[in-house]
């Protein structure tokens, strides 16, 4: 691996199980085919005493793929905890963040590249336009994103939680991510508009999750709005 890093791709592993040996060898040829100079950052923190092997997967791919990074450690957080793990150990220009599901096609990386490093953007995301992951969490995206716009107005977002995500290294610098939970996502694109960068949003349609449940249960959407309002109050002080 070079030691200049043009591309760092954050997955996010949780409880993927085998099925992250197939996504990042997927998620690899991707990359390859964008730059020489990237790294593989794959993040299977966990929760002591799950029985969650993912980590395991995650570590022997690492072992074998100098190109690969393994952050395999006790949890102290939930996704934005994860995600900044994978964030602050990149080393790239730009830094790409993804869900090892397979929701998301892999393909948008290439799109979402291509902006950002044709186009001077501080941000490049997608936004879902079709989605395969059925009416309860097509309600639950709606309604966080219907409130994160009336309590945020100014962020011009289709949908603050999509992924995949590319930032450059110095937009990610100047954000100094706090979220330990689903709240990152919010917390980026309102740094978005605070700070004046630069984003552009690209349509994905989302695929259905198979081989698992999602990780969203029914109090997240009160854990959302909560965060929601107590950002709001915090920036109004």
């Amino acid at each position: 691996m070079t030691d200049n890093v043009e591309l760092s791709v954050v997955i996010l592993c949780y409880r993927s199980g085998e099925g992250v040996v197939d996504f990042v060898q997927k998620v690899e040829t991707v990359v390859a085919s964008l730059t020489e100079s990237y790294e593989l950052i794959l993040v299977a923190n966990y929760i002591e005493g799950s029985g969650d092997l993912t980590k395991d997967y995650v570590s022997s791919i690492a072992d074998k793929n100098p190109r690969c990074v393994a952050i395999c450690k006790p949890k102290e957080g939930m996704m934005g905890w994860d995600m900044r793990s994978g964030m602050d150990a990149a080393s790239g220009k730009y830094i790409c963040v993804m869900d090892g599901d397979g929701q998301f096609p892999i393909e948008s990386i290439s799109a979402c590249f291509n902006e950002i490093r044709t186009r001077n953007y501080d941000l490049v995301k997608t936004y879902r336009t079709k989605r395969g992951d059925g009416l309860y969490r097509r309600l639950i995206s709606k309604v966080y994103n219907v409130l994160f716009l009336i309590l945020f107005p100014g962020i011009k977002t289709k949908d603050a939680n999509s992924k995949p995500k590319i930032l450059s290294a110095e937009a990610y610098r100047q954000m100094a991510l706090k979220s330990d939970d689903w709240f990152i996502d919010a917390e980026i694109m309102l740094n978005v508009r605070d700070k004046k960068l630069k984003f552009y949003e690209l349509p994905i349609e989302f695929y259905e999750l198979e081989g698992r449940t999602s990780f969203v249960k029914p109090a997240a959407i009160w854990e959302f709005i909560k965060n929601l309002y107590s950002y709001r109050v915090r920036k109004a002080k």
